[in-house]
């Protein structure tokens, strides 16, 4: 059994392949090419947090796997990844655990891949503003994918700490400095918002991170937070007036996701909104973005196909390179 720690997988692993790996997930996903039961959600209500446990079987790649992953926001008051996790990676043709790894970065690193396969789909290839809501654990892949599939100018980064905001963008500045893009705090969440062609909101907020009224025209937006039915990312103005809506799973975002669990309880919007799964318009089943003028949406929950996909991707490289620790139990 192989142990990999997140070291080991930046050796071998970068964001442009976890973005392909997160295409390649997401459609097999649509594809019905694995067997990806609903996340268990447990509630740790004395920490305010939550773990969850995401199993997986891909059968094209003869792999099972599981993703033992935890929420605890405030983790981030205490200097410790607020999103800590572990990731086992199964053969499937015998059923044994074949690689552990740090399902911490594993989880940064897909998440962010994922909305880096939509941003490089589904956004204008003329984007030049972005903006970026959150600075949490999470925030430094969301904004790395951003960087890696568009040529930015500028990103705005915008945090209910301010100096939060300005201590991320600092730091992000000096580890993103291969990229020619200016990251800057926001001075508000309207000065984020008011030019940007790309938007991301990864935080655990139970309301709007933005006036959706000053979303721009062909805008892409990709909502990350929201994994539970309370939490609402997303101004429900403009998933009302948004052209396009796609979702790693229909079925799992509108039975965990806020963002859309509640304008259509509210009966602002039914499921015929949603266009369908980017898993559908990587394979060509339907179309993405139209037109330059369309407000395009990503709302992804994670689905644990992506944690095996990338798992199994970063096993095989850290296997030829020989990277990990090898041990017997």
């Amino acid at each position: 059994m192989l142990l990999l720690n997140k070291s080991d997988i930046k050796k071998v692993f970068n964001m442009k392949e976890a973005i392909d790996a997160a295409k390649e997930a997401l459609s097999i996903f649509s594809e019905g090419k694995s067997v990806v039961p609903l996340r268990t959600n447990i509630d740790v209500p004395k920490y305010e947090g939550q773990s969850l446990f995401m199993p997986a079987y891909v059968e094209g790649l003869d792999s099972v796997g599981i993703k033992i992953v935890s929420v605890f926001p405030k983790n981030i008051e205490k200097g410790v990844p607020s999103v800590p996790a572990k990731m086992i990676l199964l053969d499937g043709k015998t059923g044994d655990v074949i690689c552990i790894m740090d399902g911490t970065y594993l989880t940064q690193l897909r998440t962010g891949a994922t909305s880096g396969a939509a941003t490089d789909i589904l956004s204008r290839k003329d984007a030049k503003n972005g903006a970026l809501f959150g600075t949490g654990g999470q925030a430094g892949s969301q904004l790395e994918a951003m960087l890696t599939v568009r040529n930015l100018d500028r990103v705005k980064v915008f945090d209910i700490d301010k100096k939060r905001a300005e201590a991320f963008a600092e730091r992000m500045s000096k580890e993103l400095n291969r990229f020619s893009t200016k990251i800057i705090a926001a001075e508000s969440s309207d000065d984020a918002v008011k030019d940007a062609d790309i938007i991301t909101t990864v935080t655990t907020s139970k309301k709007a991170v933005f006036n959706g009224k000053l979303v721009k025209k062909g805008t892409h937006i990709n909502g990350v937070g929201s994994y539970t039915p309370v939490m609402e990312e997303l101004d429900e103005y403009i998933v009302q007036n948004a052209d396009k809506i796609y979702m790693d799973s229909k079925s799992a975002v509108l039975s965990e996701s806020g963002d859309f669990i509640i304008p259509i309880k509210k009966g602002l919007i039914d499921e015929s909104k949603v266009n369908g799964e980017l898993g559908e318009v990587i394979s060509k089943k339907i179309e993405g973005r139209t037109s330059e003028d369309d407000i395009t949406i990503y709302e992804t929950v994670g689905i644990a196909v992506m944690d095996v996909v990338t798992a199994y991707k970063i096993y095989e490289k850290a296997l030829k390179a020989k990277i990990g620790i090898n041990i017997e139990l």
